[in-house]
């Protein structure tokens, strides 16, 4: 049975994607946008669909070279783990796909969850970086200034800039923040303070790639091209349709909507990803039911491999459905 915390995620998540969904759909012309969806040049849409592969390995890659000062693990054997735990975000709630990824990469290579998952949210931390970067670059190119949009780029500058800064000074002083983690668990039964240190010397060596000048750089860049062959997915889709943007729009554009779906929502980002980018093609000057169609079918194509492949993998790997829900308390087991 749920817990009462996973019941008020879950609503929580749903109530978000309901809202920006209603948002962004409300007075759509749905038969125009059905006849939009029908007119696409949909042969587009096979090369944007195999740059998933391509991003997926690019990513797999980076989480190597973060992983490498606890084990070195092969890009070809982090690959099918990554589309598995893309599976779990996209069709499973609480987006649990990042636990189940530490949870396989332990059962195969025997590294431990909390060091796996120091490497995941390090990920997160530079993908975040990486679309900011992105965001700052185009805005001044783009014909809006909205005051939501400052608003959001402010507030996700602070957060990111944030987390960043607290994985490096964490990284460089490990033995600061185990007696800062010693000193907060104080109060805890010695058995607590004891698995929560364990954990916290486990998550500490997950960090140890941003420990050095040329891995920051080398993770930064990465990321930098990952999040270009994500935006050449939204130039290959907009190719099937009616309207051109530049390639500094398209940045934005993703830039936004990845920083939109942050937010709590259900799985698959649904709403989350919709309305944002709805939103910023009509400020370009986009017909709203052209934008829905465009980004309706955006959506479909970047779900519909992680979901497809992902499946694919889960069965060779003997996942089943099951172990989505169960991988939560796997951590403790350590």
């Amino acid at each position: 049975m749920p817990t009462p915390v996973k019941r008020w995620r879950l609503w929580l998540s749903l109530l978000v994607s309901a809202l920006f969904l209603g948002i962004a759909l409300q007075g759509m012309a749905w038969e125009r946008l059905a006849e939009s969806v029908r007119n696409a040049e949909l042969v587009w849409l096979v090369p944007a669909l195999l740059t998933y592969f391509v991003t997926v390995g690019l990513r797999a890659w980076r989480w190597g070279a973060l992983l490498r000062p606890l084990k070195p693990v092969a890009t070809g054997s982090l690959f099918p783990v990554m589309v598995i735990g893309y599976l779990g975000n996209n069709i499973y709630p609480f987006r649990i796909g990042e636990v189940v990824r530490a949870y396989l990469l332990r059962r195969r290579e025997g590294i431990p969850i909390s060091a796996s998952l120091a490497t995941i949210l390090v990920e997160r931390v530079f993908d975040g970086v990486a679309v900011l970067a992105f965001v700052f670059f185009a805005l001044p190119l783009a014909p809006v200034g909205g005051e939501n949009l400052q608003l959001l780029l402010a507030v996700a500058t602070i957060a990111f800039a944030g987390a960043l800064v607290f994985f490096l000074v964490t990284a460089a002083r490990p033995r600061l923040a185990l007696r800062l983690l010693a000193t907060a668990t104080r109060i805890l039964p010695p058995g607590g303070r004891g698995r929560i240190a364990g954990v916290g010397e486990r998550f500490l060596d997950g960090l140890g790639s941003l420990r050095a000048g040329r891995a920051l750089v080398k993770l930064f860049l990465s990321s930098m091209v990952i999040w270009l062959f994500e935006t050449a997915k939204f130039w290959l889709v907009m190719q099937a349709f009616p309207f051109s943007l530049n390639w500094f729009a398209l940045m934005l554009l993703n830039g936004v909507i990845t920083l939109v779906t942050v937010l709590p929502s259900a799985p698959g980002f649904i709403g989350t990803f919709d309305l944002p980018g709805i939103a910023v093609l009509v400020l370009y000057g986009i017909p709203e039911t052209l934008a829905g169609a465009y980004i309706l079918t955006l959506h479909l194509v970047l779900w519909l491999p992680s979901v497809l492949v992902g499946f694919v993998y889960m069965i060779r790997e003997g996942w089943h459905w099951s172990d989505f829900s169960r991988v939560e308390g796997a951590q403790s087991s350590e």
